[in-house]
């Protein structure tokens, strides 16, 4: 049984949806809606020193906060540690990345070296200040058996750790740059 259609052959829902859009179309907006005593001049406001809901960064994360460590950037996450995760895991294929949630997943990719495994990489990015536990790294390894099927395999323990600290020391050295331009 098919789905009902209505006008050319648009499903029944779609074409109700266009009705009432089209609909929309002629409504005015009166200026008798304005109150009379209602002037915007009687109360300026200093955009600088407005409170938004937002919180004093704004939605982006604009400025740092003072005394909070280096926010470094507008991003959802530490701009350094992003920029050092991205740089790092380069030579993955990545399958995601969100910036303001501060993840990055890779594809999987097998190294030149070793054909028969791959590996798979997780960054996380835990916070807006460059710090050692604001950051988190899960890697998997998979190898391929005897009937060309890949089986999940155990990575070395220290990876994650030594993953984790080449991204760290990849964000200071751009923290270093931009500090001293």
């Amino acid at each position: 049984m098919g789905a009902m259609t209505g006008p050319r052959g648009l499903p029944t829902a779609a074409a109700a949806a266009l009705l009432l859009l089209a609909a929309c179309g002629g409504v005015e907006i009166q200026e008798s809606h304005v109150p009379d005593h209602f002037d915007s001049s009687d109360n300026p406001v200093d955009f600088d020193k407005r409170e938004t809901v937002f919180g004093e960064g704004g939605l982006f994360g604009g400025n740092a906060v003072p005394g909070q460590g280096d926010a470094g950037g507008a991003l959802g996450v530490n701009a350094y540690l992003w920029r050092a995760s991205l740089d790092t895991v380069s030579v993955w294929p990545i399958a995601s990345a969100d910036p303001f949630g501060g993840v990055i997943i890779t594809d999987w990719h097998s190294p030149e070296a070793a054909p028969s495994e791959r590996f798979k990489m997780n960054v996380f990015i835990l916070g807006r200040q460059l710090r050692a536990d604001g950051l988190r790294v899960s890697l998997f390894r998979q190898t391929r058996d005897s009937a060309g099927n890949w089986r999940d395999a155990s990575t070395r323990k220290d990876s994650s750790v030594r993953l984790e600290e080449a991204i760290l020391t990849r964000a200071r050295q751009l923290r270093n740059q931009t500090a001293t331009r």
